[in-house]
Protein backbone atom coordinates (compact mmCIF):
# COMPACT_ATOMS: atom_id res chain seq x y z
CA UNK A 1 0.00 0.00 0.00
CA UNK A 2 2.88 2.33 0.70
CA UNK A 3 4.93 1.49 -2.39
CA UNK A 4 6.74 4.45 -3.86
CA UNK A 5 7.24 6.14 -0.49
CA UNK A 6 10.70 6.61 0.94
CA UNK A 7 11.31 3.90 3.51
CA UNK A 8 14.22 2.24 5.27
CA UNK A 9 14.08 -1.55 5.02
CA UNK A 10 15.42 -3.76 7.76
CA UNK A 11 15.63 -7.32 6.48
CA UNK A 12 15.92 -9.86 9.29
CA UNK A 13 17.57 -13.23 8.77
CA UNK A 14 15.77 -16.51 9.32
CA UNK A 15 12.76 -18.05 7.64
CA UNK A 16 10.90 -21.28 8.15
CA UNK A 17 8.19 -20.63 5.55
CA UNK A 18 10.33 -21.56 2.53
CA UNK A 19 8.47 -20.17 -0.48
CA UNK A 20 9.86 -21.84 -3.57
CA UNK A 21 9.68 -18.51 -5.44
CA UNK A 22 11.34 -16.44 -2.70
CA UNK A 23 13.62 -13.81 -4.21
CA UNK A 24 15.72 -13.37 -1.05
CA UNK A 25 16.56 -16.95 -0.12
CA UNK A 26 19.86 -15.67 1.27
CA UNK A 27 17.79 -14.23 4.14
CA UNK A 28 16.66 -17.70 5.25
CA UNK A 29 19.81 -18.48 7.19
CA UNK A 30 21.45 -16.74 10.09
CA UNK A 31 25.01 -15.51 9.83
CA UNK A 32 24.48 -11.84 9.14
CA UNK A 33 25.85 -9.06 11.35
CA UNK A 34 23.79 -8.61 14.48
CA UNK A 35 23.01 -5.06 15.50
CA UNK A 36 21.37 -3.76 18.63
CA UNK A 37 18.03 -1.96 18.35
CA UNK A 38 19.66 1.37 19.17
CA UNK A 39 22.29 0.85 16.47
CA UNK A 40 19.59 0.14 13.89
CA UNK A 41 17.64 3.21 15.02
CA UNK A 42 20.73 5.39 14.59
CA UNK A 43 21.27 4.03 11.08
CA UNK A 44 17.68 4.92 10.15
CA UNK A 45 17.86 8.36 11.79
CA UNK A 46 20.86 9.17 9.56
CA UNK A 47 18.47 9.02 6.57
CA UNK A 48 15.45 11.17 5.71
CA UNK A 49 13.12 8.13 5.76
CA UNK A 50 10.22 8.40 8.19
CA UNK A 51 9.01 4.84 7.63
CA UNK A 52 10.87 1.71 8.62
CA UNK A 53 9.73 -1.57 7.06
CA UNK A 54 10.74 -4.70 8.95
CA UNK A 55 10.78 -7.72 6.66
CA UNK A 56 12.69 -10.93 6.25
CA UNK A 57 13.00 -13.84 5.89
CA UNK A 58 10.19 -14.10 8.35
CA UNK A 59 10.54 -11.16 10.76
CA UNK A 60 8.20 -12.47 13.45
CA UNK A 61 10.62 -15.30 14.18
CA UNK A 62 12.25 -12.55 16.29
CA UNK A 63 10.99 -10.60 19.31
CA UNK A 64 10.55 -7.13 17.84
CA UNK A 65 9.31 -5.25 20.91
CA UNK A 66 12.58 -3.52 21.75
CA UNK A 67 13.28 -2.63 18.12
CA UNK A 68 9.87 -1.08 17.42
CA UNK A 69 9.97 0.82 20.73
CA UNK A 70 13.37 2.27 19.82
CA UNK A 71 12.27 3.24 16.32
CA UNK A 72 9.00 4.78 17.46
CA UNK A 73 10.70 6.73 20.26
CA UNK A 74 12.81 8.31 17.49
CA UNK A 75 9.60 9.42 15.74
CA UNK A 76 9.68 6.74 13.05
CA UNK A 77 6.69 4.80 11.72
CA UNK A 78 7.04 1.04 12.00
CA UNK A 79 5.68 -1.19 9.26
CA UNK A 80 6.01 -4.95 8.99
CA UNK A 81 5.57 -7.42 6.17
CA UNK A 82 5.04 -10.92 7.52
CA UNK A 83 3.50 -14.26 6.66
CA UNK A 84 1.84 -14.12 10.08
CA UNK A 85 2.99 -17.64 10.88
CA UNK A 86 4.54 -16.66 14.23
CA UNK A 87 3.17 -14.79 17.27
CA UNK A 88 3.23 -11.06 16.75
CA UNK A 89 5.63 -8.92 18.74
CA UNK A 90 6.38 -5.23 18.54
CA UNK A 91 4.15 -2.22 18.02
CA UNK A 92 3.11 -1.55 14.43
CA UNK A 93 1.82 1.50 12.62
CA UNK A 94 1.13 -0.69 9.58
CA UNK A 95 0.76 -4.48 9.48
CA UNK A 96 1.08 -6.09 6.05
CA UNK A 97 0.00 -9.71 6.15
CA UNK A 98 1.31 -11.67 3.18
CA UNK A 99 0.00 -15.17 3.88
CA UNK A 100 1.63 -18.23 2.39
CA UNK A 101 0.03 -21.58 1.66
CA UNK A 102 3.08 -23.40 3.04
CA UNK A 103 2.67 -22.20 6.65
CA UNK A 104 -0.68 -20.67 7.56
CA UNK A 105 -0.98 -17.39 9.45
CA UNK A 106 -1.99 -17.35 13.08
CA UNK A 107 -5.59 -16.15 13.65
CA UNK A 108 -4.46 -12.95 15.40
CA UNK A 109 -2.50 -11.90 12.29
CA UNK A 110 -5.73 -11.56 10.34
CA UNK A 111 -7.12 -9.26 13.04
CA UNK A 112 -4.01 -7.06 12.97
CA UNK A 113 -3.81 -6.78 9.17
CA UNK A 114 -4.03 -3.29 7.71
CA UNK A 115 -3.13 -4.84 4.39
CA UNK A 116 -3.51 -8.31 2.91
CA UNK A 117 -1.00 -8.90 0.12
CA UNK A 118 -1.43 -12.16 -1.76
CA UNK A 119 1.28 -13.26 -4.17
CA UNK A 120 -0.19 -14.75 -7.35
CA UNK A 121 1.89 -17.59 -8.75
CA UNK A 122 -0.90 -19.74 -10.23
CA UNK A 123 -4.50 -19.17 -11.24
CA UNK A 124 -5.59 -21.15 -8.17
CA UNK A 125 -4.22 -18.31 -6.03
CA UNK A 126 -7.26 -16.16 -6.87
CA UNK A 127 -9.58 -18.58 -5.07
CA UNK A 128 -7.18 -18.70 -2.14
CA UNK A 129 -6.96 -14.89 -2.09
CA UNK A 130 -10.75 -14.66 -1.78
CA UNK A 131 -10.70 -17.16 1.10
CA UNK A 132 -7.96 -15.19 2.89
CA UNK A 133 -9.85 -11.91 2.38
CA UNK A 134 -12.82 -13.31 4.29
CA UNK A 135 -10.59 -13.52 7.40
CA UNK A 136 -9.56 -9.84 7.57
CA UNK A 137 -11.57 -6.75 8.50
CA UNK A 138 -13.55 -4.88 5.89
CA UNK A 139 -11.13 -1.94 6.30
CA UNK A 140 -8.13 -4.05 5.34
CA UNK A 141 -6.55 -3.10 2.01
CA UNK A 142 -6.58 -6.09 -0.38
CA UNK A 143 -3.64 -6.41 -2.77
CA UNK A 144 -2.68 -8.94 -5.43
CA UNK A 145 0.92 -9.07 -6.56
CA UNK A 146 2.28 -11.20 -9.39
CA UNK A 147 5.17 -13.43 -8.44
CA UNK A 148 8.12 -11.81 -10.20
CA UNK A 149 9.20 -14.74 -12.38
CA UNK A 150 5.60 -15.17 -13.63
CA UNK A 151 4.70 -11.49 -13.88
CA UNK A 152 4.06 -11.58 -17.65
CA UNK A 153 1.62 -14.51 -17.31
CA UNK A 154 -0.10 -13.46 -14.08
CA UNK A 155 -0.41 -9.68 -14.40
CA UNK A 156 -3.08 -9.76 -17.17
CA UNK A 157 -5.10 -12.21 -15.04
CA UNK A 158 -4.71 -9.96 -12.00
CA UNK A 159 -5.91 -6.95 -14.00
CA UNK A 160 -9.01 -8.88 -15.09
CA UNK A 161 -9.63 -10.05 -11.51
CA UNK A 162 -9.39 -6.51 -10.11
CA UNK A 163 -11.75 -5.20 -12.80
CA UNK A 164 -14.30 -7.81 -11.71
CA UNK A 165 -13.53 -7.42 -7.99
CA UNK A 166 -12.91 -3.70 -7.36
CA UNK A 167 -12.20 -4.07 -3.65
CA UNK A 168 -8.86 -5.58 -4.68
CA UNK A 169 -5.90 -3.52 -5.89
CA UNK A 170 -2.78 -4.36 -7.87
CA UNK A 171 0.59 -4.37 -6.16
CA UNK A 172 3.81 -4.41 -8.15
CA UNK A 173 7.40 -4.77 -7.03
CA UNK A 174 8.24 -1.33 -8.40
CA UNK A 175 11.76 -1.50 -6.99
CA UNK A 176 12.49 -4.33 -9.45
CA UNK A 177 11.22 -2.35 -12.44
CA UNK A 178 13.43 0.55 -11.35
CA UNK A 179 16.46 -1.63 -10.43
CA UNK A 180 16.46 -0.46 -6.81
CA UNK A 181 18.17 -3.10 -4.63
Amino acid sequence: MHQGRAAYFIRLAGCDVGCVWCDVKESWTQGYPQLLSGELTELVKATPAGIVVITGGEPLMHDLGTLTASLQSAGLRTHIETSGAHPSSGNWDWFCLSPKKFVFPRPESYKMADELKVIVFNESDFKWAREEAEKVSENCVLLLQPEWSREKQMLPLIVDFVKANPRWQISLQTHKYMNIP
